[in-house]
C-alpha cells in the first residue's frame, strides 16, 4: 500500500465507531496486512502477547484500553518482556479515534 490508501484506510477507521476488541486487527488490516495474517493473529497462532494485546512481530503491539487507563496500559506495554523482546509500542484508546469535540 502507499501512503495515499494508508491514509484513506486509517481515515475511514477512524470514522467507525470504536471497536475495542477489532480495533487491532482493522488498523493492522489499513496497513495493509494480509488476512491470513490477521487470522493468525486472531486465533493465537502467532499472537505472543502476555498483557492481551495483539503483537505483530517486528511491527507493533497495540493493546487498546478503556478511558483513564493508559498510563496503566501503556506501563504494562512497556513492562512486557514481549514488547521489551520484539516489538514496539501503541497504545490506542477510544477518544483518539472521535473527533474533536464529539461526546
Amino acid at each position: 500500500m502507499n501512503a495515499v490508501e494508508i491514509e484513506q484506510a486509517i481515515s475511514e477507521l477512524a470514522e467507525k465507531p470504536f471497536d475495542r476488541s477489532e480495533f487491532p486487527y482493522a488498523f493492522l488490516e489499513a496497513f495493509g496486512n494480509r488476512e491470513t495474517t490477521l487470522k493468525r493473529l486472531r486465533t493465537g497462532a502467532t499472537n505472543k502477547s502476555d498483557v492481551g494485546g495483539v503483537p505483530q512481530t517486528n511491527n507493533i503491539h497495540i493493546l487498546t484500553c478503556v478511558a483513564g487507563q493508559v498510563t496503566q496500559s501503556l506501563a504494562a506495554l512497556k513492562a512486557s518482556p514481549a514488547t521489551a523482546n520484539l516489538f514496539k509500542a501503541i497504545v490506542a484508546r477510544p477518544s483518539l479515534l472521535e473527533p474533536a469535540g464529539s461526546s
